[in-house]
Parts: structure tokens; sequence; C-alpha cells
């Protein structure tokens, strides 16, 4: 019998709180995203993406990213399951990074920091403000600083397999990338499509590169967005691939930065690459844990609290999110009593 083969235990990133919620125009309320966070960990996450410690005037959705670090290190909720918790923040800039390390000093702060690198140079400019040659200087001295400080470094790969401002893109271009983020010391690498451009077929051949040049496949972290509605299908392939780390947001919310956040425009990170709020996100996640599921795969998390989750998130953001399994349920192990 003809059978797929991928692998049959995952680990899963959650990153509604950061990701996810950084695309809203009105703020979410830190105790809204507090309670956010404690259940995604009840409910068994081990990876969490809380916050951004970029400049709050061109992002107020992380505002309160200090606040929110310290009521999560100090939630009586999820206290004796945070050691084996990693909490992520996205450190754009060197001063995140250093704003990230002080908190971490002080007793609060993250057990990770992220920075990215697109392969396009003119997304690179839009996202940090460098060239690619300033900002591979700075990422070098970054990740030296997140280790002293006991942290670990993440490398995210962006624009791998198209550019919303360039237009299409070399596939090699970031598997040099990816390369020279291990080199100068990177723990893991976030492999980015952050437009949605990228087709299942060329997913599993990108990842298929990925795993020749860099076997360990605990390196390596699928992030998936889903302007084109190919977010799962992508994830089939990126498993058919070998790949066993993905990331996702109740909902599919999240897109870059908001512009206007509560009635004031901001410069988040300049004018929208798409103006539906409702078409830019990335991966569901509770239906990706149910197909996960229905696929035998161990995600070790609680599908039906996922599901609960998933519910209580349309009701933070006000209106209907992606997910169809927060409506049709999983599938029916026995009779349904329906006639």
């Amino acid at each position: 019998m003809a059978e797929l083969k991928y692998p049959k235990k995952v680990v899963l990133g959650e990153i509604t709180v950061r990701d996810g919620f950084q695309h809203e125009e009105k703020f979410i309320p830190t105790l809204a995203k507090l309670w956010v966070l404690e259940q995604l960990i009840l409910a068994g996450f081990k990876r969490l993406e809380v916050t951004n410690f970029g400049n709050p005037r061109g992002m107020p959705q992380f505002a309160d990213a200090e606040e929110l670090f310290k009521l999560i290190r100090t939630s009586k909720k999820v206290q004796d399951k945070l050691p084996g918790v990693e909490l992520t923040a996205v450190t754009i800039r060197e001063k995140a990074v250093d704003r990230a390390i002080r908190a971490r000093q002080e007793g609060y702060g993250p057990d990770r920091i992220l920075m990215m690198v697109s392969t396009s140079e003119p997304h690179q400019i839009k996202n940090s403000g460098l060239d690619h040659k300033a900002y591979w200087a700075e990422v070098e001295r970054c990740i030296k600083k997140a280790h002293d400080a006991g942290m670990k470094f993440n490398g995210t790969v962006s624009t791998i397999w198209g550019c919303p401002i360039e237009g299409p893109t070399d596939m090699k271009a970031a598997i040099e990338v990816t390369r020279r983020f291990l080199e100068l010391g990177a723990d893991d690498i976030e492999h980015a499509d952050h437009d949605g451009s990228a087709p299942p077929n060329r997913v599993y051949e990108y990842f298929s590169m990925v795993l020749d040049a860099f076997p360990n496949p605990d390196l390596h972290i699928a992030h998936f967005h889903v302007t084109r509605g190919w977010g799962l299908a992508n994830v089939l392939a990126a498993l058919l691939a070998g790949i066993n780390h993905f990331e996702s947001t109740m909902g599919g919310i999240g897109g870059q930065p908001a512009n206007f956040v509560d009635g004031v425009p901001v410069a988040g990170t300049g004018s929208y690459y798409y103006q539906d709020p409702n078409i830019v996100g990335l991966v569901c996640t509770e239906d990706m844990v149910v197909m996960m599921d229905e696929m035998g795969i161990d995600t070790g998390v609680d599908v039906d609290r996922v599901l609960e989750i998933g519910r209580m998130v349309e009701k933070i953001v006000g209106r209907r999110l992606r997910s169809e399994c927060i409506r049709t349920g999983r599938i029916p192990k026995g009779p349904t009593g329906h006639k």
C-alpha cells in the first residue's frame, strides 16, 4: 500500500500574540494578550512569540512589551510550566536587541530573540532601514550579545520564494543567507514566506535543498502566510520534505505591522502590501493542528483546547477569522447521533 512519508512528531511555534496581533488596527489589551499566552501554554505549546522590542512609536501594538513579559513570567496559571517553554521576542534592530537584553538582565526578558534578513535588498531596506552589508554587521554583533546574555538567537530568512517589492527571487540566495546565519552562530533558522508567494512544489524543492545543505531538521522552522490560500498545502509539502517545526497563528491572523492603530496613523513598516487584513495572515493554528492530528502526527497540544482558544481570539479581535475547524470541529471518531 502506498503511504506518504512524513515526520510523525512535530514542534509547533505559536506566534499569535506577536505576528498575529501586529497587523490589528486596534490595540489588543495587555491582559487579553496575557490570557492568550497563558492558554496556549496550558494547551501544550512550548514555543511562543510574545512581542516585538522595536520602537513602540512606530508599532504601538507593542508598547506593552516589558509589561507583558513581566506578567507572563509571574503568572500563577503557568509558572510551573514556564521552565519548559521558550519565549521569543522579535528584535529587528540592535537597539531592540539591547532592550531585550536589559529585560533579560532584570529577570523577565526573552529566552530567544529574532533578527531577519531578506534575500531581496529592497525588502531588507524597507524592513530594517539598512542594506545587506550594514545589516549583516549588526547581526554578527547581536548574535554575540544575545549569547553573552544567555539568550538563543533565531535567524529568519525572508523573500525566499518572492518579494512583494521586487517580484521573483532565487531560492539559492536563501540557502546562502541560511548558511551565513549558521556560520555566525544562529541557533535556528526560520524560513519565511511572508507574502504568500510560495506554491507547494517550490516549497518541497526549497526545503529539500535546505535539508541537503543542513541536514539537522531541528535547525529549521517553516513559516507560511496564506495570501493566496496555499498555507496548509505548503505545510504538507514541507512535511513531505522532512520539516518538523512549524509556526502559525490562531485564526490565521497577522501580517506586516499596522500603520493605523486606535484611530491614529503610525509608521508601521510603511504602506501595506495588501489592503485587506483578512488575506494577509499566516497558516491557521486550529486547522493545522486538526489536520496533523488526523494524519497521526503528534503535535504535543490539546486539540480541543486549541479550538476553544480560537473561538475566544475571534472575540478578542472582534471579527470572524479564517479557521474552519472552530466551526466544523474535529472529524468524529464514532456515531454522531445525526440522521
